[in-house]
C-alpha cells in the first residue's frame, strides 16, 4: 500500500526545468483516478491553481474612523505576526493639502496602527474620497538565517516526489522551493523549526475550497515562516498564538486541497516587499528522490 502511495506521488519527480509540464487526469472504469505526462485517451488537462491560498481580510482590516471635518484611516491586524499594508487613496475631494496616494507601513502582531489622516479643506463639506487597502503576512526588513531543517515528520523513511522548481507545481514564486515528501495519511507531522502558529486551516475535505488544503504557518525568529500543507482533516493540533519549538506535534499529513496524492508540501516563505516568495533551504540528512515513473524511470 505504501509503495502505491510512493508511486502515485512520485508521478511527479523533482526535476529543476523552468517551466511547468502538462499533467492529464483520468478516471478508469473502476473510478480510479490517475495522472500522467502522456495525453492518453479519455484524459483531461489538469489545471493546478497556486497551492497557497490564505485570505487575511477578516483578520487585517481597515478602519475609518470619522469626526467632523476629518477622517483617520487605521489598520487592525489580529494576527499574531506583522503585517504590512499598502493603503492607496484616489479621487479626493475638499481634503486639505496634499496626502500621499500611497501608504505603506508595517503593522506589528496584534495590534492597530493609524496611517493618515485626512482633513477637510471647508468643514462644511464632507470629504470624499476611495480606498484601497493591500496586506501581506511578515515584515520585509527581516533577514533569513542559516538552518538546517530537521524532518518536519516522524516514521519513514519516505522520499522526495517533488523538489525545487519541479515541473508539475513548483515553479510560482510562493512554492519554487518547495519539497513534496510522499507518505501514507495519518503521518505524524511536526515542528522542523521553532516559532509561532500564525495560520491555520483544519477544516478542508478532500478536495475542499482551498488549494492547500489544510495547513499550518509557523513564524520564526528571524522573520521567515515554515508552511506545512496538505494535513488531514480536523488533524491540526495548534492554535494560532500558540509558541512550538522543534519536535512539536503539529497534524498528521493528509491529501486534502490540490494534491495528487498523499503527501507533505512544505515550503519556507519571507515577505519581500507585499508579496511572499519561497527560498531555499536543506534538511539537516539526506532525503531520498522517487524516480519518475511517468517517463519511465525504474
Amino acid at each position: 500500500m505504501i509503495y502505491r502511495l510512493l508511486l502515485i506521488c512520485g508521478l511527479f519527480a523533482a526535476a529543476p526545468l523552468a517551466q511547468a509540464a502538462t499533467v492529464y487526469k483520468f478516471t478508469n472504469a473502476d473510478g480510479v483516478t490517475s495522472y500522467t505526462d502522456r495525453p492518453v485517451p479519455g484524459a483531461r488537462v489538469f489545471v493546478m491553481r497556486e497551492r497557497i491560498v490564505e485570505r487575511i481580510d477578516r483578520q487585517v482590516r481597515l478602519e475609518v474612523k470619522k469626526s467632523k471635518g476629518s477622517a483617520n484611516f487605521m489598520v487592525r491586524n489580529d494576527l499574531y505576526a506583522p503585517v504590512e499594508v499598502e493603503l492607496k487613496l484616489s479621487k479626493l475631494r475638499n481634503v486639505q493639502g496634499q496626502p500621499p496616494s500611497s501608504i505603506r507601513r508595517v503593522v506589528p502582531a496584534r495590534s492597530s496602527v493609524s496611517l493618515v489622516i485626512l482633513t477637510a479643506q471647508q468643514a462644511s463639506k464632507p470629504l470624499g474620497y476611495a480606498q484601497t487597502l493591500m496586506s501581506s503576512i511578515g515584515d520585509p526588513q527581516g533577514e533569513a538565517h542559516g538552518y538546517r531543517y530537521p524532518f518536519p515528520w516522524r516514521g519513514g523513511p519516505f522520499r522526495l516526489t517533488q523538489g525545487p522548481n519541479g515541473q508539475y507545481s513548483h515553479f510560482g514564486a510562493k512554492g519554487r522551493y518547495a519539497m513534496d515528501i510522499a507518505m501514507p495519511e495519518g503521518t505524524p507531522i511536526i515542528a522542523a523549526r521553532g516559532g509561532t502558529v500564525i495560520k491555520v486551516e483544519n477544516e478542508q475535505n478532500n478536495r475542499g475550497d482551498n488549494p492547500s488544503g489544510n495547513f499550518v504557518r509557523i513564524l520564526h525568529e528571524d522573520g521567515t515562516m515554515g508552511v506545512y500543507l496538505h494535513l488531514m482533516r480536523g488533524s491540526v493540533s495548534v492554535k494560532e498564538g500558540q509558541k512550538v519549538s522543534v519536535g512539536s506535534a503539529l497534524a498528521r499529513s493528509g491529501n486534502t486541497g490540490n494534491s495528487t496524492g498523499p503527501h507533505l508540501h512544505f515550503v519556507v516563505q519571507r515577505n519581500v516587499g507585499l508579496a511572499l516568495e519561497s527560498i531555499p533551504y536543506q534538511f539537516d540528512r539526506p532525503l531520498g528522490v522517487l524516480p519518475n515513473f511517468a517517463v519511465g524511470g525504474q
